[in-house]
């Protein structure tokens, strides 16, 4: 199974610009109950902003980080997959670089967003789903 396959039919990312406040991100990530959001400069992807960005940066700078720019914040220079990657490349991946999140990019683009949780998901509903192709199997024979 490919990443491609995960992201089909789901709607428009949810994202920020470089310029957008990291009081108005962490409103964005509350409201919308999510962990990050990618940040996008002209369109372009440049990095991913986080709760762990917020509490780090608020440990190190105080309330005054939440008048900053995301883009000062950010963790800069994501690491990204192509749709075509598959679901397992991806979770090793995200292991190994102890990350919770990739941009799905093609031809330099960004057409979606998944977290280790989408992922895990996955996994866990295609062995629920051997196991019980298992059990019926076993049950006719």
């Amino acid at each position: 199974m490919t990443i491609g396959r995960i992201i089909e039919g789901r709607d428009n990312v949810v994202t920020c610009d470089v310029s957008t406040t990291v009081r108005e991100a962490t409103a964005i990530l509350a409201d919308r109950r999510i962990g990050a959001v990618p940040v996008l400069e002209n369109g372009e992807i440049t990095g991913i902003f986080s709760e762990r960005d917020v509490i780090y940066r608020l440990r190190e700078m105080g309330a005054g980080v939440l008048d900053l720019p995301v883009g000062e914040i950010m963790t800069a220079s994501p690491v990204m997959v192509e749709p075509e990657t598959s679901v397992i490349a991806a979770l090793s991946l995200m292991t190994r670089r102890r990350i919770r999140h990739l941009p799905v990019v093609r031809d330099g683009r960004m057409i979606g967003f998944v977290s280790i949780g989408d992922l895990v998901k996955h996994r866990i509903d295609m062995i629920e789903t051997e196991a019980a192709a298992m059990r019926d199997y076993i049950q006719t024979a």
